[in-house]
């Protein structure tokens, strides 16, 4: 961590979807491990945005994809609309436990809560509990705070272990989740005065881009000819459709490069061959958690 950043920011303060002990909660002290941090917690990604335009000292950790249940569509389109820069990013593993109040044990459970997604990634797990009832909740988080905050006998959560400490509860099984390899890639974004700031400490070698292309034969497939011959690595494309404009896509795309100005190279290659082009972040490719 530079000596500018524990000068210049005694505290981090990072808004969140979700509360204490989410996995937005843990991303964002994973990626500010060496700082204090101080979470703000939004109800919604939208909140995350409102949080940023009310304070721009603030950044914002938003989730973008899973390497199970795919991408996050809607916030390639928030982070777009907004106008914020993409900083840097942070890959979580995901491990979901089963916790309770204590005293019970796996056999007590009656019921288990917890966010949709959380639930199809436990599905086996949850089949070797068929007395169990399983109920959606709206996060893995809140879901074992409202067991503990009402004392809820026979309830279970999935959710993170962290979540089961801050809130007083027992693990009674964990690892729980079907696929071992379930990451989550979170964005660090902020407003632009503040990432000018972040970024001239970082290493960049990994980019957000964004744009749409006429629509026309092979338009896509000159861009791809034209970041392969300047040996950019493409690791993400996704496209959203253009409301109002039929049959035509937005592209998002992620890359990574050793070579910055063979990077820009390749920029100014391909902008003439888009439309509405647009770099949505330049930042350092984020590490992978255990």
């Amino acid at each position: 961590m530079s000596e500018f950043k524990k000068e210049n920011y005694k505290m981090r303060k990072v808004a969140i979807q979700g509360i204490a002990g989410s996995y937005h909660d843990i991303a964002s002290r994973s990626y500010y491990e060496n700082e204090e941090v101080e979470t703000i917690a939004c109800s919604t990604f939208r909140d995350v945005i409102a949080a940023i335009k009310k304070d721009p000292a603030t950044v914002g950790i938003m989730a973008i994809e899973n390497t199970i249940a795919g991408s996050l569509l809607q916030n390639h389109e928030l982070i777009l609309e907004s106008g914020f820069h993409i900083i840097g990013e942070y890959k979580l593993r995901i491990s979901h436990s089963l916790v309770g109040l204590p005293g019970e044990t796996i056999h007590d459970i009656t019921e288990v809560n917890s966010h949709p997604i959380a639930l199809m990634q436990c599905r086996d797990f949850l089949d070797t509990l068929p007395n169990a009832k399983v109920v959606e909740k709206g996060d893995t988080a809140s879901s074992a705070k409202w067991i503990a905050d009402n004392n809820l006998t026979g309830h279970a959560a999935i959710c993170g272990k962290y979540a089961a400490e801050i809130y007083g509860l027992n693990v009674l099984a964990e690892g729980i989740e079907t696929n071992q390899r379930n990451f989550t890639r979170f964005l660090v974004i902020a407003d632009k005065w503040m990432a000018d700031e972040l970024l001239n400490h970082s290493e960049k070698n990994k980019s957000s881009l964004v744009f749409a292309l006429p629509h026309t034969s092979g338009s896509l497939s000159k861009i791809l000819s034209v970041l392969s011959f300047y040996d950019m690595n493409l690791t993400k494309i996704q496209s959203l459709p253009i409301i109002g404009r039929e049959w035509e896509y937005m592209f998002y795309i992620d890359l990574t490069f050793d070579d910055y100005t063979r990077y820009k190279q390749a920029l100014d290659a391909i902008t003439p061959l888009t439309k509405d082009f647009k770099i949505l972040g330049e930042y350092e490719e984020g590490r992978q958690g255990l």
